[in-house]
């Protein structure tokens, strides 16, 4: 089956997820998170790419990126080899270390840059790790810091001062995010509740909606128990959207 083609970000920015294969660990030890993030500004300043915030758990990376969809694909092939090479070498193992290629989706508004840069920056809390603000392997310290691989520049401008920024990372609860894991309902499940719920055999049938019938509906699915990423992808309606028809509920 040919794999599909990855939604293009017409605002820039990119949420993206790589994992370890079988969920298993792929930093060990200290110098591990320091070789991945060494690489990830070598391969930033090759490809042109910015990172806007990253969270290096122990079998999972996630990273808001910023550039073409392209150069991000450069970057994470790179990155990929490299520290795969790397770890495998270090550990002597063999095979892939990652599971299939990265997962990623479109950051389509500002709405949603604030909340994928937050998701990020707190992994390690919802984790029960530590506290978001003392998490080593993220990017939360550098918000004030120059980099010549990291840009801040559209996070700042809406966020301002550090402590609103503190603030904000510490409050709310960004669960519909991208990740391997957020729907509590499978596809199928999701795609037998679309019929049944809106009476329609596809869910890109919403998109011949006019704008009060189609809002209508994505709360219905929301109601139900769709994730914002299944609507998404389901119905092809895009984040910034279902987030708009979200805050007017």
């Amino acid at each position: 089956m040919p794999r599909q083609s990855r939604r293009k970000s017409e605002f820039g920015y990119m949420h993206v997820i790589v994992r370890g294969v079988a969920r298993q660990t792929i930093f060990e030890d200290v110098s591990d998170y320091k070789y991945y993030l060494i690489k990830l500004k070598k391969y930033c300043m090759e490809t042109d790419v910015k990172v806007c915030a990253y969270c290096l758990m122990n079998n999972h990376v996630h990273l808001l990126l910023h550039g073409d969809s392209t150069s991000i694909s450069q970057l994470m092939k790179k990155l990929g080899i490299s520290y795969s090479y790397y770890f495998n070498k270090k550990y002597n193992r063999v095979g892939h270390l990652f599971q299939d290629r990265f997962k990623s989706e479109p950051v389509e508004d500002n709405v949603y840059l604030l909340t994928v840069f937050r998701y990020i920056l707190q992994n390690p809390q919802k984790a029960g790790i530590c506290d978001t603000t003392k998490y080593r392997w993220s990017s939360f310290m550098f918000y004030d810091s120059k980099s010549d691989y990291m840009d801040l520049t559209l996070i700042k401008a809406l966020l301002g001062s550090r402590s609103v920024y503190e603030n904000f990372v510490k409050a709310g609860n960004d669960d519909q995010c991208l990740d391997f894991d957020t729907s509590k309902h499978d596809d199928k499940w999701a795609i037998e509740e679309i019929g049944r719920r809106l009476g329609i055999s596809s869910g890109f049938v919403l998109l011949s909606y006019d704008k009060e019938k189609r809002n209508m509906a994505i709360r219905e699915l929301m109601k139900c128990g769709l994730s914002k990423r299944q609507i998404e992808r389901l119905c092809g309606i895009s984040r910034g959207v279902i987030n708009k028809v979200e805050l007017s509920a």
